[in-house]
């Protein structure tokens, strides 16, 4: 943006060159390539700036080159923490690269989901982070072939014309509903989600390979019509009522199995773990700091916004010599009294 006088006008590249007595050209390479002006110059055209208030229109220099220092992340659900995770280790890592990220919200909405890769494809950006709504990745692909370069985020199956990184959600549910059965479990509740979250199908795949390889294993799965902290509040009085409850319960993510748990502790009547286990996915922090600690399936999620920027920094600096590249990263098991009881060494 460029700064408004008293007058209204806009003080311009042209003011501050006239202010500081040297053309326009030397004021260009003042902010852009100092290197090559001399010292004099640069504190005449530096003072001139201060004085006036000179803001340089990046807007219209993006115009001009066609790009800029900016990135787009659009991200499905801000406050779910597992995606603030991998917004901030993805601004961490564009930081050391001269980019600034821009975060926006889809709210799971296919539709915002295109609003806002339309917005930042307008604004020029450096490339744009995405973690899908669907499966559908059409958009996606157009605005990839118009030069915006996008890396998918959080993406349950690779797509030869993204790079993208995620996390091995099959291998994730495996571990959650095998440590169940370690500890003896035998009636497992597995709480999912809507069908159209990808991850949530991968999940209860890898719960039910792990109770094939067990005996006597009887799998529940519900569905709750979203994944929130209230919804596992619904969930939990539902399956406290019943006369013949399970002895566990797989949430597929933390907030659902932070709304089991507040349900189960305010009545009193049951306890966790004694009474049924409880274990949940993402591993935000709020999981070992609960009143009972949540054991959790702990997704890399600082690693995945990290990588998700090196993807694209490869993209852009290798140019038509880039080859996609599809990353999947191993979640890990973290055991904590939610399921092993209070002689379990928190993590």
């Amino acid at each position: 943006m460029e700064k408004m006088t008293k007058g209204g006008s806009v003080v311009g590249i042209k003011d501050v060159a006239r202010a500081a007595g040297v053309s326009v050209g030397t004021v260009s390479n003042v902010m852009n390539r100092p290197d090559v002006v001399s010292p004099s110059s640069r504190e005449k055209v530096q003072k001139a700036i201060e004085e006036l208030g000179y803001v340089p229109n990046d807007a219209a220099r993006q115009l001009k080159a066609g790009t800029s220092r900016a990135v787009g992340l659009v991200v499905v659900d801000t406050q779910n923490p597992f995606y603030g995770t991998i917004a901030l280790e993805a601004e961490e890592a564009a930081e050391e690269r001269g980019l600034g990220l821009f975060i926006a919200n889809s709210h799971r909405r296919q539709a915002k989901e295109q609003f806002y890769l339309s917005q930042f494809e307008q604004q020029r950006a450096r490339g744009v982070l995405v973690t899908p709504v669907s499966a559908d990745l059409d958009v996606q692909r157009s605005v990839a072939n118009r030069g915006t370069r996008v890396v998918l985020v959080d993406a349950v199956e690779p797509d030869d014309d993204f790079c993208a990184v995620a996390a091995d959600d099959f291998h994730g549910g495996y571990l959650a509903v095998k440590h169940l059965l370690d500890l003896g479990r035998r009636r497992i509740t597995v709480l999912g989600g809507p069908e159209h979250f990808r991850q949530v199908g991968h999940r209860l795949a890898g719960a039910r390979q792990a109770a094939t390889e067990a005996d006597d294993v009887d799998l529940e799965y519900l569905a709750p019509p979203e994944m929130s902290i209230m919804a596992g509040r619904d969930a939990a009085l539902e399956i406290a009522a019943r006369e013949n409850r399970p002895d566990a319960i797989f949430a597929m993510n933390d907030l659902l199995a932070i709304g089991v748990l507040q349900a189960l502790v305010m009545m009193r009547s049951l306890r966790v773990p004694e009474d049924i286990a409880l274990i949940g996915y993402d591993d935000i922090d709020f999981c070992e700091d609960a009143v009972v600690p949540i054991s959790s399936i702990r997704q890399p999620s600082a690693q995945m916004g990290r990588t998700a920027v090196e993807l694209l920094d490869d993209e852009i600096t290798e140019g038509e010599d880039h080859t996609h590249r599809w990353v999947l990263l191993k979640p890990e098991l973290v055991a904590r009294r939610s399921t092993r009881g209070a002689t379990a060494t928190d993590a």
